[in-house]
This record gives structure tokens, sequence and C-alpha cells, in this order.
């Protein structure tokens, strides 16, 4: 068999559903997923969600173009959260560019979902727990992404060896696998679940195509321990998978009345930088209230780990902001383009198929 009808037999549904080569899904990474790095992951055949929840209200349209432009109209993501003050402007240019697919967390109701659906965009959140995958189908979701403890940012406690499993069983759409994934051996392990793919942060953060400044990267690639990216509830009083370093330090030793004082300092200038108002502000933070009372951590959240987020991933000053990252950034070495990440990983998977393959032949 040719190398490149080996390459076309990892195609899933997801690969039709998404309208891409491989079933390899970049993640919407808050200021890391811009358009160069979307159109990186889908010039080398994968799928790339733009991060349209830190991307300014006036400059998204000119993100989702620029992707077309580098991509030559293939077919891309783009993410949003119900919460962000300009959502409704997302949901609209998805229609309107006919984008492939949305990613997003908990909150589009299924008048929202029924839209994009209606207007033929894969719908495809992102949980952390099977409840929450149920609930999200039920809703009108076409596709899971599954992530387990070990992946970065905010997520859950149990791992994805458990947890995909146990969705892939409860489930009759296609599910995607994330946390823990960075490279061939883990896409042929995902499939061999009963995955429909990988969805990976980490592994494209750290890549050349990324645009997060060189100090920053320096700080990923000297993290050579998986224990030591671990969770913390500091930031934002919800579970966060990040890198040490000296801001975490400084709020570890800090007293509960200045990690208040913080937080809400970022949440004003969260407010102030997104064009919210005061009454939108409280009216976010009140229907956060009503409707569940655990969703208030996450509506802090929105107002306060972005602007950390920022001053690592843009402004280049690691130590003083959050760098949110999976444990696979310990076994990252070196920053490779994403189209040798990709065409990397579905090598090593065939590879590891045809010696899977080998122990059953007699």
């Amino acid at each position: 068999m040719s190398n490149m009808n080996d390459m076309s037999s990892l195609r899933t549904p997801v690969c039709d559903l998404l309208g891409c080569r491989y079933p390899i899904i970049q993640t919407a990474m808050g200021y890391v997923a811009g358009a160069d790095l979307v159109a990186g992951t889908t010039n080398a055949g994968g799928f790339g969600f733009l991060a349209g929840a830190t991307i300014a209200a006036d400059k998204i349209e000119d993100e989702i173009l620029k992707v077309k432009r580098l991509t030559g109209d293939q077919p891309f993501g783009l993410n949003f959260h119900m919460f962000q003050p300009n959502a409704q402007q997302l949901l609209d240019l998805a229609v309107k560019y006919r984008l492939r697919a949305v990613s997003y967390g908990r909150g589009p109701d299924k008048k929202v979902i029924g839209r994009l659906r209606d207007a033929g965009i894969v719908c495809m959140p992102t949980v952390g727990a099977l409840k929450h995958a149920q609930k999200a189908i039920e809703m009108g979701a076409n596709v899971i992404t599954v992530q387990g403890g070990e992946g970065g940012g905010h997520t859950g406690s149990v791992p994805t060896t458990v947890l995909l499993p146990q969705v892939v069983d409860a489930v009759s759409v296609p599910v995607v696998a994330a946390g823990g994934f960075y490279d061939g051996r883990g896409l042929l392990a995902a499939l061999a679940y009963g995955a429909s793919g990988i969805a990976m942060g980490t592994r494209f953060l750290m890549t050349s195509d990324s645009k997060v400044p060189d100090v920053t990267l320096q700080r990923y690639l000297a993290t050579k321990d998986a224990e030591k990216i671990a969770v913390s509830y500091l930031v934002d009083g919800m579970p966060q998978r990040m890198i040490p370093n000296e801001y975490l330090a400084m709020l570890q030793k800090a007293s509960p009345v200045k990690r208040l004082r913080i937080a809400l300092g970022l949440a004003l200038q969260w407010k102030s930088e997104t064009g919210m108002t005061t009454a939108q502000a409280v009216s976010i933070f009140m229907k956060a209230l009503r409707e569940d009372s655990s969703s208030v951590a996450q509506t802090v959240m929105a107002a306060n780990a972005p602007m950390l987020l920022q001053r690592s991933m843009v402004h280049g000053d690691p130590a003083d902001g959050v760098m949110s990252a999976g444990q696979v950034a310990s076994l990252i070495q070196k920053l490779d383009s994403c189209e040798t990440v990709i065409s990397g990983i579905v090598k090593q998977a065939l590879e590891r198929r045809s010696a899977i393959n080998q122990l059953t032949t007699v």
C-alpha cells in the first residue's frame, strides 16, 4: 500500500464533519490561537479553532479573513463564550462566513445551537465530565471534545484514560479526545479507545508557528517535570493546570483579602478592555448567581484569568502572568512547525498501528 493511502486510512468521521485531512485538532487557546497558528494547523492537514473569546471585537472579522487568505479558504473553526460582551457578533460572523465549526464550554442554549446547526456549522463543545457531555448533546452538539485531567488550563480531576471510554460508551456522536496528547502513539491510543480524533492545545502552543513570545516559550521548554505542571485554584477559584512561576508563588503567600483585591482589579481591567459596561458586568454576575451558584467562580474567571494569560502570551512577561499547560509540556523538547508536528504524529501513528498488526499475524 502506498504511503498516501496509508495516510488517508486514518480518516475518521471527524475528518468528514470538519473537512480536514487528519483527525488532529488545535484547540482555541486564549491569546494563543490567532490566525497564524490556525492557518499553520489547517495547511498541515489538521483543524484549527480561532480563539474568539480573546480577540478584540474590532479585530475578529479581520482574523477570520486572514485565516481564509492564508489557507486558500480551507475549513476552520471559531471558539466563543456566551458570557463575552460580543458573543452575538461571533455567532453572526460564524454564520456569515460559513465557518465549519464552533467550540464552546457550557453556555449556549438550544436556540443558539439550533441557529448554528441550521447554518451547517458543526457544534463541538469541550467537556470534562460525562454529565456535561450528555447535556451538551441534548442541547444540540454533534461532536464532543472530552478533556481529561492531564490537560492544560481549566480541567477536571478524572484522567483521560478513565473519562474517554466512559463518554465513548455513553454517547452516539463522534468524540474527540483531549488532555495528555502530543504524539502519534496518543492518536492511535485515542482511536483504539473509540474516539474519532485528538485535540491538542499545549502541543500547538509549543510550535514555531505559535506567536507566543519566545521568553514565554522558553519557560515551557524548560519545564521537564510533569508533576510540577500542577492544578491550582488560586487564580480564579477553579482548578486550572499551569506551569509554576513567580506570580503563582506570590498568590500562594497572599492573604484571601489580598487575592480578592487582585482579582477585582483584574476584573475591572478586563471590563474596560472588552468595552463592557458596569451594568453588563453586574447583569452577567447576577445571572450566574441565579442560574447556578457554582458558575459564579466561572464568571470571575472570565474577568480574571484572561488578563493574566495576556501578560504571558502577548506581553512576554511570563513571571507576572499565568501559563496554562498540559502535563505533556514536560515531554516536548523543541519548537517544530505545525507541518512537522502533524506529519510526525501521522507517521508515528501508522508505525505503531503496523507494529500492533504484526502482533496478530501468524
